[in-house]
């Protein structure tokens, strides 16, 4: 029988405002035992470039296109996932808001670019992520200076984006 899968759709603004129909991002979220498979389904800006270092771990991976996956678990710990579509990404474990305790962890990933859309397949070790239940949240990045986009599936307090608000997480969808 196949795992259950939970769509993760992100179709806002950062502030919960209405993205363009055209901007709204999948991430198919997979229980597959001892692995989470996430697969991304995205429109391709290609703005700002991809970063020029192998695919793989990359840090700062933020600064650049990139989708992200926010875990939450029962205390003040949290994953942080971002996938790019050159096919970087960068995981980090998180102890409290902005709080890594580990960094550019190994995840198997690959990403696909196919006119205007991209599509990516992570496979991330359940070792990797805080203990559950878990909430979730799921943003985008994209553009350049005064045409960078956040975008959140769920909204996030504050006067200018910052995706690190794990209270705004929720559970993951049924």
């Amino acid at each position: 029988m196949d795992a259950p899968t939970r769509m993760l759709i992100i179709s806002t603004h950062w502030d919960g405002s209405p993205a363009d129909p055209a901007d709204q991002i999948t991430v198919a979220w997979t229980d597959r035992g001892a692995v989470i498979e996430l697969r991304v389904d995205a429109p391709f800006y290609g703005e700002p470039a991809a970063p020029t270092g192998p695919k793989g771990p990359t840090d700062r991976l933020w600064e650049h296109e990139v989708v992200e996956v926010f875990i939450g678990g029962t205390d003040a710990r949290y994953t942080e996932i971002e996938l790019a579509p050159s096919g970087h990404h960068l995981v980090l474990q998180l102890d409290g808001i902005r709080q890594p305790v580990a960094t550019c962890l190994p995840i198997e990933f690959k990403a696909f670019v196919v006119g205007d859309r991209w599509t990516g397949v992570a496979r991330v070790s359940r070792t990797l992520m805080p203990p559950g239940p878990w909430r979730v949240n799921a943003t985008a990045i994209h553009g350049s200076d005064d045409h960078r986009v956040y975008l959140s599936m769920h909204p996030l307090a504050g006067s200018e984006p910052d995706f690190h608000q794990p209270s705004r997480f929720q559970p993951l969808p049924t």
